[in-house]
């Protein structure tokens, strides 16, 4: 028998390590998903005008961030230690799945957003370019070291972080968190992920429209309090954000004149 016909055991990479770990503590939040087919016309046909890039992610993170200002449980967590009680957040800190190739493996990264709520689009753009280019080491120090660590060590400080580090817990893992692969034609049934909040969205059809959805946490909402908080979504994408997206674009005549 040759070397390549031979079953072989191999260690897990350390960018699978990771995934694993929001795997385990997804599978410990009862999540229920529902989603909205959403009208996104007006701010698609506006940021097609627009002179910079703003990633359709960025747009969806501000939005529900916003959203999140009037809707308190969008600022909440589940914690069970010591004794099941909610933590509720002062503001919002937004996480984005970033796909990113180093040291020939592929891997998820969680970019963090503090207070999209309050932070310009162009400017939140600038941190995204980061996250998507610089070294992995160096913009996601924290997601590095921990993948290093033996699986006993990374679940301790998962465990400590969710249970224990009361406002670090936002900083270090946000309060809500968006995947998505509308850029490949592919949309997401049920984003995985273990926040009270989690989104996804797929690709824009001919006439504007994409499906957009939001997996909970069923312990602090229900199925009506999260298709309002579609509702409310889609209109903020609508008019807050395509109101702040035509602002650029007169911003740039003015320069250009």
């Amino acid at each position: 028998m040759s070397k390549l016909e031979r079953t072989r055991r191999l260690r897990l990479s350390r960018s699978r390590r990771l995934t694993i770990d929001v795997l385990h503590y997804n599978r410990q939040v009862p999540t229920c998903a529902h989603d909205r087919r959403c009208d996104l016309s007006r701010v698609a046909e506006i940021r097609s005008r627009l002179p910079v890039r703003v990633s359709w992610s960025l747009l969806f993170i501000k939005a529900f961030a916003i959203v999140a200002l009037r809707r308190n449980v969008l600022r909440q967590a589940f914690v069970a230690w010591p004794w099941p009680h909610v933590l509720e957040h002062p503001h919002s800190v937004g996480m984005l799945a970033t796909h990113r190739d180093h040291r020939g493996e592929p891997w998820v990264l969680w970019s963090r957003f503090l207070r999209p709520e309050s932070r310009a689009l162009v400017e939140m753009q600038l941190s995204l370019d980061k996250y998507q280019t610089e070294p992995v080491e160096a913009i996601f120090p924290f997601q590095w070291q921990l993948s290093g660590l033996p699986q006993l060590l990374r679940r301790c400080i998962w465990w400590w972080t969710l249970n224990i580090a009361g406002g670090k817990r936002a900083k270090r893992v946000g309060t809500f968190f968006l995947t998505t692969l509308a850029s490949k034609g592919v949309e997401i049934q049920d984003p995985p992920a273990f926040l009270t909040s989690n989104l996804t969205f797929g690709p824009l059809d001919e006439a504007g429209c994409c499906r957009v959805t939001l997996s909970y946490d069923h312990r602090l909402m229900d199925g009506s309090y999260a298709a309002d908080c579609l509702i409310e979504l889609e209109a903020m994408l609508n008019g807050e954000i395509a109101d702040e997206l035509e602002s650029l674009i007169a911003a740039g005549q003015a320069n250009a004149a």
